[in-house]
C-alpha cells in the first residue's frame, strides 16, 4: 500500500528530474515504480525467467497434483483409516474394490473365475497395493453368486491411491467381456473417475470461455491489442502458478482443485486488473495529452493503487479459508492466492512496462466508433444522475430483488457429494450401484470400527441391536503385532442418506469407549461436521478484514461498513437460486445434471470466500474512483456520479467477462464445477450489476459526506492513502 499526494511525497522527486513529468505531478511509490524505465530490463529478465523456468513444470500439474485430501484433520474416521492400512492388510476406506459381475452364471465359474484369477494378479503386481483378499461367500460374493468382489487393500497414502486406481482402472476394466463385467470402485475410484471427468470439462470449458471473454473484451476495449494484453498477462500468470503448484506438491500435497480454481479465478481477476488500468492509461495518455511516461505514473498511482488494494481484499478473503482443517480446502484456498499473487504481480510489473513500450500501438485494430482516450462514459454518468435524483426508487427495487432471491437461503440443505456427482457411465459408479444391487443399500457406505480385541464381543452386540445396521461381518484380527480387531458394518441406508449421520452418531455412543468408527461414508460426515463448524468462523473473519482493508483505503468507517455489508446481499442471493437449482432441481435438464436434493457442504464455506473476494474487488473500484473525485471536489454528488462516470464501464465490462467465465463451467462437466460456475456466476451478475451500480451509489447518494466522515483519532492511526493526483 501506498501514501501518495503531492503534499506526501516531496524529496522523492525533484519537479524537475524527469522532463516527462509535469512540475504539479509528482508521483508516489506504484508510479515511481512505474516510470523507472531502468527496471524494465530487471522486470523483463524476471518474468521471462519465472515463465521458462517454472513453464517447464506447468504441463505436469494435471498429473501431479493431489486428488484426494477430502477429510477433517483429527477426526475420528481419519484415525480410523490409519489403524486400518496399518494394521488390517490396507483394508481401509481408500481401499479398491473391483466389482466383478456376470451375466451368465455363477461369476466364481469358467469366463468368470479366470477374469477374478486376472484380476487377482494384475492387482498383486502392483507395489502399492497391500494386501489382495479374494471374494469371501456371504461378505463379498452376492447370495445368487453373480457378484463377487476382490478387495486390494491400500499400501499408500489417500493422494497416491487415487494415482494407483488411475492406473489400474484401464486395464481392469479391459478385462470385461463374453458375458463377464469388470468396474473398479471405492473411494479411490470415484475421485479418479470424478478428476478425469472435471479435467474434460474444464478443458472444454476453457476453450468456450477464450473466445467468448476475447469478444467481449474487444468490445469493452474497442481494439484487438488492447483487449489481448489482459488475456496475455493472465495465461502469464497462470503459467507461473502451474508450475509452482508442481513443486510445492513436492513437499505438501496439493489438490487438483486447487488449480481448476485458479485457472477461473486467475482469468477473471486478471481481467479485471489489466481492464481497470488499461481504460485509465489511454484516459491520460489519449484523452488528457500526457506524455507516455506520466501516463504510466497517474494510472500506476491510481488505478494501480486500487488493483492493489483489490488484490489484497481478495488473498485476505480467500486466506480465511486456510481456518478449515481440511488439506483440499487449504491447498485449494492455496492455489489461487498463488495465482492471484502472480496476477497481481504481472499487473503491477509488467502491465505498465508493456502500455509503456506499446504506447499508441495499443489502440491498433480499433473499432471505427471507439473514442480511445474516453475515460469518462456520458451514459453512466447520465445513470448516476438518475440514481442521485431518484435514489429511494432504485436502492429499493434493487433491495427488493436481492431479497426475493436470497429469500429461499432459509432452506437450503447441504450434504458430502453423493455418487451422482460422476457421469452415469463412470466405472465407480457402475460398480457401487452394482455392489448396491448384489449386497445391499447400504454396501457402498460399509463402515469399519477399529477396536481393542477384548471389546470385539460388546461392539459386535451394540451393532447386532442398531435399527440403522443391516449386518457385520465377524471382527478381523490385526495382521500385525497389534490387539487391535476390525469390525465391518453394512448400514441400512444409502451412503449420501442424512439417516446414516443418525447411525454412526448412536455407534459412537454406544460402542466400547476407545474404539474408532470410520469408513469413506463416515469420513465425509465428519468433514461435514467440521464445515459446518468452521463456516461460521470462517464468514465472521471474512467479513471483519474485508471490513478493515476498506476502512485502511479508504479512510472512512461508514462506507466501508455498508460496502462490506452489501456484499452479504448477493452472496446470500447467489445461494439462494443455488437451493432452487441444485436442492429443487430447477432448471437440471438445462444444466444437465442430476440433482442430488441438497447443496454440496464444501460450498457454502469455500464459495463465500470467493464471492464476497469478486464483490470487495468490484467496491475497490467503485468506491476508490468516488474516493479520488471527494478528494478532489469535496461534493458527493460529485463523489458519487464520477465514480459512476469513470469506473462504471469499467465495472460493467469486467461482470460480463466474469458471468461468461464463470457460467462456461455450469454448461460441462460432473456436478460440482456445475455448482462453481452457477452460484460464482450468479453472484456477480447481482452484484456488479445490481450491488455496485445501484445499491452501493445509493447508499453514497443517502449518506452523503456522512459517507467519506472520519475521526480525527482514527486518520492519525491509519496510514495516509490517497487516490487523487496531479
Amino acid at each position: 500500500m501506498s501514501t501518495t499526494t503531492a503534499k506526501r511525497s516531496g524529496g522523492a522527486h525533484s519537479p524537475g528530474s524527469d522532463p516527462d513529468l509535469t512540475p504539479r505531478f509528482r508521483p508516489g511509490p506504484l508510479g515511481r515504480l512505474g516510470v523507472r524505465g531502468e527496471h524494465a530490463t530487471l522486470v523483463t529478465a524476471v518474468w521471462i525467467l519465472l515463465i521458462v523456468g517454472l513453464g517447464a513444470f506447468a504441463p505436469q500439474v494435471e498429473q501431479s497434483l493431489s486428488g484426494a485430501g477430502w477429510q477433517a484433520d483429527g477426526s475420528e474416521s481419519v484415525a480410523a483409516r490409519e489403524l486400518a492400512q496399518k494394521s488390517f492388510g490396507g483394508n481401509a476406506s481408500s481401499a479398491i474394490q473391483v466389482v466383478v459381475h456376470s451375466t451368465d452364471g455363477p461369476v466364481t465359474d469358467g469366463r468368470g473365475a479366470e477374469v477374478i484369477a486376472q484380476v487377482t494378479a494384475i492387482l498383486e503386481d502392483e507395489p502399492r497395493i497391500a494386501d489382495v483378499v479374494a471374494p469371501v461367500p456371504e461378505a463379498t460374493l452376492s447370495q445368487d453368486g453373480t457378484t463377487a468382489i476382490v478387495l486390494a487393500g491400500a499400501g499408500v497414502d489417500t493422494n497416491e491411491m487415487v494415482r494407483v486406481a488411475t492406473d489400474l482402472k484401464g486395464e481392469l476394466q479391459d478385462l470385461s467381456g463374453d458375458g463377464v463385467q469388470v468396474n473398479p470402485t471405492g473411494s479411490s475410484l470415484l475421485w479418479s473417475d470424478f478428476n478425469e471427468a472435471n479435467l474434460k470439462a474444464m478443458l472444454t470449458s476453457e476453450m468456450v470461455s477464450w473466445p467468448v471473454t476475447m469478444a467481449i473484451l474487444v468490445l469493452a476495449f474497442g481494439a484487438l491489442v488492447a483487449a489481448g494484453l489482459p488475456l496475455i498477462l493472465t495465461l502469464a500468470g497462470l503459467v507461473a502458478s502451474a508450475g509452482s503448484l508442481v513443486l510445492i506438491n513436492q513437499l505438501v500435497p496439493v489438490s487438483i482443485w486447487a488449480m481448476n480454481f485458479a485457472m477461473m479465478f486467475a482469468l477473471a481477476l486478471g481481467i479485471d486488473y489489466a481492464l481497470f488500468l488499461v481504460v485509465r492509461y489511454r484516459a491520460s495518455r489519449m484523452g488528457s495529452g500526457n506524455s507516455a511516461r506520466q501516463a504510466v505514473a497517474e494510472t500506476m498511482d491510481t488505478a494501480g493503487k486500487a488493483v492493489l488494494l483489490s488484490g489484497a481484499t481478495v488473498l485476505v478473503s480467500l486466506s480465511a479459508v486456510m481456518l478449515v482443517p481440511s488439506p483440499s480446502f487449504r491447498s485449494m484456498a492455496g492455489g489461487i492466492m498463488l495465482s492471484v499473487v502472480f496476477v497481481l504481480a504481472a499487473t503491477l510489473t509488467l502491465l505498465p512496462l508493456v502500455l509503456f513500450k506499446l504506447d499508441h500501438q495499443i489502440n491498433k485494430f480499433s473499432l471505427p466508433w471507439v473514442k480511445t482516450g474516453e475515460h469518462r462514459s456520458p451514459k453512466f454518468a447520465a445513470w448516476g444522475e438518475r440514481l442521485w435524483k431518484r435514489p429511494l426508487v432504485w436502492g429499493l427495487a434493487s433491495l427488493v430483488v436481492l431479497l426475493a432471491l436470497a429469500t429461499p437461503v432459509i432452506g437450503l440443505r447441504t450434504a458430502m457429494p453423493s455418487i451422482k456427482v460422476l457421469p452415469e457411465d463412470a466405472s465407480a459408479r457402475i460398480g457401487y450401484d452394482l455392489v448396491q444391487e448384489s449386497f445391499g443399500k447400504g454396501a457402498p457406505g460399509t463402515l469399519q470400527i477399529v477396536m481393542d480385541k477384548a471389546d470385539a464381543k460388546a461392539a459386535a452386540d451394540v451393532l447386532a441391536s442398531d435399527e440403522g445396521i443391516a449386518g457385520a461381518m465377524p471382527a478381523m484380527p490385526a495382521t500385525d503385532d497389534s490387539e487391535l480387531v476390525l469390525i465391518q458394518a453394512v448400514p441400512t441406508v444409502d451412503p449420501s442418506d442424512p439417516a446414516l449421520a443418525d447411525t454412526v452418531d448412536r455407534l459412537r455412543a454406544d460402542l466400547p469407549a476407545g474404539a474408532l468408527v470410520g469408513g469413506a461414508a463416515v469420513e465425509n460426515l465428519d468433514l461435514k461436521t467440521q464445515l459446518d463448524e468452521s463456516t461460521p468462523l470462517v464468514i465472521g473473519v471474512v467479513l471483519v478484514l474485508g471490513f478493515l482493508l476498506l476502512l485502511v483505503a479508504l479512510q472512512a468507517p461508514l462506507i466501508s461498513l455498508l460496502g462490506t455489508l452489501a456484499s452479504l446481499l448477493s452472496t446470500a442471493a447467489a445461494f439462494g437460486v443455488a437451493r432452487l437449482v441444485f436442492q429443487e432441481g430447477i432448471g437440471a435438464g438445462l444444466f444437465g445434471f442430476e440433482s442430488q436434493g441438497f447443496l454440496d457442504a464444501w460450498a457454502p464455506v469455500f464459495f463465500f470466500a470467493m464471492i464476497f473476494a469478486i464483490a470487495m474487488d468490484y467496491t475497490v473500484f467503485l468506491l476508490a474512483s468516488a474516493k479520488e473525485h471527494y478528494e478532489h471536489s469535496g461534493d458527493p454528488k460529485d463523489a458519487m456520479v464520477g465514480s459512476l462516470a469513470h469506473s462504471g464501464r469499467v465495472i460493467f465490462a469486467a461482470g460480463a467477462v466474469m458471468v461468461a467465465v464463470f457460467f462456461t463451467f455450469a454448461l460441462s462437466g460432473p456436478l460440482p464445477p456445475k455448482e462453481m460456475g452457477i452460484v460464482l456466476g450468479v453472484a456477480v451478475l447481482l452484484d456488479a450489476f445490481l450491488v455496485r451500480l445501484v445499491l452501493l451509489p445509493v447508499m453514497l447518494r443517502l449518506t452523503g459526506k456522512a459517507a467519506w466522515w472520519s475521526p480525527r483519532w482514527l486518520r492519525r492511526v491509519l496510514p495516509a492513502i490517497t487516490f487523487s493526483h496531479g
